[in-house]
């Protein structure tokens, strides 16, 4: 299996944001960004395995200011870390007010991907090559990640009866 590099596979997506998509506070729903992050983060990891890929666990979410009605929401999503099967995506959001140009970093995700093969079982993807020193930062944070997410879930099975 061939080898891919983070750029083969990052996407950049925008979408307008409109009063569909807000809450009774005015801004963009949470849930809204929460689905384009999604939906960036599962192009991503499609694209690397060239398989379809479900969302196995969104490690983290954080949100740092609001979206408005009327703002590009803008979506950059990279692959950080490969597995067997796994992979970890990295999302940044902005948003974007289309009529004076501020951009602002409004949401920071990282979520984990399965690739599955034609009976919707796991299969293995390519390895990933970090190119950047950017992309090689982002790969050992990425392994520390995935050390707390084992270790969290060995906790967690340490509870069950």
């Amino acid at each position: 299996m061939d080898e891919k590099s983070v750029r083969d596979s990052q996407i950049t997506m925008t979408a307008a944001m409109n009063p569909e998509d807000a809450n009774p506070v005015g801004n963009v729903h949470g849930g809204v960004v929460m689905k384009y992050i999604d939906t960036a983060a599962g192009a991503v990891a499609t694209r690397h395995a060239r398989r379809f890929a479900v969302t196995a666990s969104i490690d983290r979410l954080d949100f740092h200011s609001p979206v408005f009605i009327g703002n590009l929401l803008i979506l950059k999503a990279s692959l950080n870390l490969v597995g067997r099967t796994s992979m970890e995506v990295g999302v940044r959001v902005e948003a974007e007010n289309p009529l004076t140009g501020e951009v602002r970093h409004t949401a920071s995700a990282y979520l984990t991907f399965v690739a599955l093969d034609e009976k919707g079982q796991p299969t293995p993807v390519p390895p990933l090559i970090c190119e950047t020193d950017e992309e090689k930062l982002r790969h050992r944070q990425a392994e520390i990640r995935r050390q707390y997410r084992l270790a969290e879930r060995q906790r967690e099975k340490s509870f069950k009866m």
